[in-house]
């Protein structure tokens, strides 16, 4: 598989598990990308929730997105940056199928909105493809 084939999977399968580190348990929970291309897979979230402390304390991660049509999972590991852009923040925030995000900064229920949203980018990752007809076989990794 190509990189620009991992892209789509990513983008057309938006819902992903991020895998973070808190101290010395793992964590897991489902995500929303935003986005994956050559600069990077984006996504966010918020200054309050436990993945931003965990990130802080320990940036590497790992993702898997699983496309069910296909049977195909992709995960992605390497290191997760914080993306201080406030034209990219207001892009997410404008973006149609963040309509969920807009609520929370028009009715005012987020002090200081885009200082909340935390946007975070893994870039150069590392990504495995697996189906169960390679279930026994080695899973080279596909520089991203």
């Amino acid at each position: 598989m190509q990189k620009e084939q991992i892209y789509d999977l990513m983008n057309q399968n938006p819902g992903f598990f991020l895998a973070t580190i808190d101290g010395a348990n793992p964590r897991v929970r489902g995500m929303l990308l935003y986005k994956a291309d050559q600069e990077g897979i984006v996504f966010h979230t918020g200054k309050m929730k436990d993945i931003y402390r965990q990130i802080l304390a320990s940036p590497h991660a790992e993702l898997c997105f699983v496309d069910q049509k296909s049977g195909m999972q992709v995960r992605v590991s390497g290191t997760l940056e914080i993306v201080e852009d406030r034209a990219l923040k207001e892009e997410i925030t404008a973006h149609p199928s963040r309509a969920f995000l807009r609520t929370w900064k028009d009715n005012g229920e987020m002090e200081n909105f885009y200082e909340t949203l935390v946007v975070m980018r893994m870039a150069k990752g590392k990504a495995k493809v697996w189906t169960m007809a390679t279930n026994f076989e080695s899973t080279p990794e596909i520089a991203l």
